[in-house]
């Protein structure tokens, strides 16, 4: 099958205003913050215990095990995201760390390759006897993909060999043979994790074993997860999930008959991430007919508008179609990261634009709007409107926070935003034999290897502040090769001028302009706009939540109020339809972003007094409102926000 791949990490350079500042933050504060609350030296944040762990089981400190049966996969994050940060540029104090606290993993591994910090210290019989609970495979899955990382960017085998190793040891402990356990993990990652581990070594047990964790959900797994419950000893670590049905762990049917988003959200995008990699390499169109199937029902009836899912805090799972509530949706951060991942897969597969529109949205609101500006406080849940006082008062809504957390009890979310934001180059472009995808408009520099020469892209760009991009191509080889640009499914990129402003013939094909291959000459110069006016945007009038409401949008951006700008009881304000909306850059407005002026009006409280309920007589006020984008709320103290609010013309 005719996947495309991504150039290589090293050879893609961002120099970006929106990014590069995220980028940056997450190389000089975030990365050495994690490290310290990852040693337990951030004194106000809560405890981790994950070295220390490592330490215990390897048999060089005393004490017991702490933290969730998951814990060690915090460290594999944080290495996975410091060996995408040493790809742009190499930090030694960063890397002798990592070197050091991959040589503890090491020393932490079992002969066999077992590797498990909870497990080692905690319970030593139990080794794979709890698959629906225990998250052995989902830490292994961590742990293989950092490892492949560290590898690709410093050439170091020292982790690549553990996690061999440990790959190993999986292999010849599951299987449809006779004397392995026929069964898969309750959160998956670990499929995916081997494919990647298959393409590097290229190592074929590897893709066979993921394929094997796909194709034995439902019944099988089913089986199962309820004989181990059955056997001496078994005891449930989460009891207060044992409710919960197998559709939580992905069990529930077999892969290929899943037609809807269901159960917990990122174990499902985990799993659906799984199915793609799995699906292309081993050219399986019934794995990708049901990606393309589960990504519709997502996109068009349990997606919120930012790029957020899974709708309960119960299970923190999907629920069903248009149940988008905006006070107490539970839209975790690590399952905005797995949308990105799901959809950029299938992009990669299908080379349809419809996905990256998506994998846009996921990045660049919910899976930074998961971090403060000052790198060190991070979001688990992401709400679409908060009432400080509701929240304090109102323990239904007790897994909605009105502030971010130096760090979190389980803190799966802030190394996943590390990892993600510093292997951001893996989403910008992609390559097939003769085409270079522009997939994201991030300003930077691309160099690949196409039609046996290479050939460099670069992207100037003020995006998503401003429209206009300019692409220089360099080909001193000449090689033929065609540019494909993404035009984005909100809008409609007119054309793309050259550098004497001639129209550059272009084909429209599945959101993506292709290029003819005479257009990328060297020393080429490309130009085109993409619109970025503020514009109000609905929601389905299934979306019972936001009926009669609108949510103000720029480009990517979802905008959002909050009380600093435009006072309290944000609820009573009421947007203008045929108002003017307003972008203007404001350098002081949360280090420099682009905010938008738009005509409302507010609800008056006049009349009111020593009453609850009267015959409906709305006064309106005029009013003019501030929005900012909704990744950067909550970096100038608590108070209200509100993404969706009323409409009128």
């Amino acid at each position: 099958m005719d996947r495309l791949n991504s150039p290589n990490l090293p050879d893609v350079e961002i120099d970006d205003r929106f990014w590069s500042r995220y980028i940056r933050l997450v190389r000089e504060k975030m990365l050495p913050y994690q490290w310290e609350v990852l040693n337990d030296r951030v004194s106000d944040a809560a405890k981790s215990h994950c070295i220390e762990n490592f330490k215990i089981a390897a048999k060089e400190s005393t004490g017991k095990y702490y933290g969730m049966v998951f814990q060690d996969t915090d460290v594999a994050k944080w290495l996975e995201a410091l060996a995408y940060s040493l790809d742009g540029k190499r930090n030694s104090a960063l890397e002798k760390e990592a070197d050091e606290v991959i040589d503890l993993i090491g020393r932490a591994q079992q002969e066999d390759g077992y590797l498990n910090t909870y497990y080692t210290i905690q319970e030593p019989l139990g080794k794979w006897g709890n698959l629906r609970e225990g998250h052995e495979l989902y830490t292994a899955g961590h742990m293989i993909e950092a490892a492949v990382a560290y590898y690709q960017a410093t050439g170091k085998e020292k982790f690549l060999e553990i996690v061999c190793r440990l790959a190993d040891c999986i292999c010849n402990t599951f299987g449809a043979e006779d004397g392995k356990i026929h069964g898969c993990p309750g959160h998956p990652e670990i499929e995916l994790a081997l494919v990647k581990l298959y393409r590097l070594t290229n190592k074929e047990k590897y893709l066979k074993m993921a394929k094997y964790f796909l194709d034995i959900r439902g019944n099988q797994a089913q089986n199962c997860f309820d004989e181990e419950q059955k056997r001496k000893g078994f005891h449930h670590i989460f009891p207060e999930f044992e409710h919960l049905g197998y559709n939580n762990i992905q069990a529930h049917k077999p892969v290929r008959k899943q037609k809807k988003a269901d159960g917990h959200a990122v174990r499902a995008l985990y799993l659906y991430s799984a199915m793609a990699d799995v699906g292309c390499e081993c050219e399986d169109e019934s794995l990708l007919k049901a990606c393309r199937v589960l990504f519709d029902n997502i996109a068009n009836t349990q997606m919120f508008i930012t790029g957020s899912v899974g709708a309960a805090a119960d299970g923190e799972c999907f629920t069903c179609d248009y149940d988008l509530p905006n006070n107490y949706n539970y839209s975790e951060t690590c399952a905005s990261v797995a949308l990105a991942m799901f959809a950029f897969r299938m992009f990669q597969a299908d080379r349809d634009g419809k996905y990256m529109d998506i994998a846009e949205r996921a990045l660049y609101n919910t899976v930074l709007g998961g971090m403060a500006l000052s790198g060190t406080e991070f979001f688990y849940v992401n709400p679409l409107e908060v009432v400080p006082e509701q929240l304090r008062t109102n323990r239904t809504l007790h897994h909605v926070l009105p502030s971010r957390r130096k760090w979190l009890g389980v803190a799966c979310c802030p190394p996943n935003i590390a990892r993600t934001l510093t292997g951001l180059g893996n989403y910008i472009y992609s390559e097939s034999e003769d085409t270079l995808f522009i997939n994201l408009f991030i300003a930077g520099k691309c160099t690949a290897e196409l039609g046996g020469g290479i050939i460099s892209v670069s992207v100037e760009t003020d995006y998503p502040y401003d429209g206009k991009v300019k692409i220089t191509v360099e080909n001193p080889e000449d090689i033929p090769f065609a540019l494909a640009v993404r035009e984005p499914g909100w809008t409609k990129v007119e054309q793309i001028l050259d550098g004497n402003e001639k129209v550059v013939p272009v084909k429209r094909e599945k959101g993506y302009l292709y290029t003819e291959k005479k257009a990328c000459e060297s020393g080429k110069e490309l130009y085109f706009d993409i619109p970025l006016k503020p514009v109000l945007v609905c929601a389905h009038p299934r979306v019972a939540s936001d009926v009669g409401k609108a949510a103000i949008v720029r480009g990517p951006l979802v905008y959002c109020l909050e009380q600093v700008d435009n006072g309290e009881n944000l609820g009573a304000v009421v947007l203008d339809a045929g108002g003017s909306m307003e972008a203007v850059f404001r350098e002081d407005l949360l280090g420099g972003t682009v905010a938008v002026l738009a005509d409302a009006w507010r609800v008056s409280e006049e009349g009111w007094e020593g009453k609850l309920y009267q015959p409906v007589s709305e006064r309106l006020e005029k009013c003019r409102v501030v929005a900012v984008p909704y990744c950067m709320w909550n970096n100038r103290g608590v108070g209200e926000m509100r993404v969706w609010l009323r409409v009128r013309q």
